[in-house]
């Protein structure tokens, strides 16, 4: 059993789409956001991630993002240990969104 939640490239499309104000983090290293990010996404290196925690809303849904969902993932399985809630992994990475 997971740790988080997962949302759908589609989904997440829609809901910025939309306007809703969301929490994204990228975790992907520096030379891979050079080729762009999610218009909004916080820029926080996976390998950052625990010495950033204060940068991160504890009890706030916070989607994380990286190339294809396995590194995001791990992210949210590591702050939910820490006692974060509301961790989304978005599925496929930025390879799935670049599909859209």
């Amino acid at each position: 059993m997971n740790s988080y939640e997962v949302i759908a490239v589609d989904e997440l499309k829609a809901r910025i789409d939309a306007g809703e104000k969301l929490h994204l983090i990228d975790v992907r290293e520096d030379d891979e956001v050079a080729y762009g990010m999610i218009e909004g996404a916080v820029h926080i290196p996976m390998g950052t991630i625990p010495d950033r925690q204060d940068e991160i809303p504890k009890d706030e849904e916070v989607i994380f993002i990286c190339r294809s969902g396995n590194r995001s993932g791990r992210v949210c399985e590591y702050l939910a240990a820490q006692g974060f809630g509301k961790l989304v992994n978005m599925q496929g990475g930025m390879l799935a969104w670049d599909m859209l």
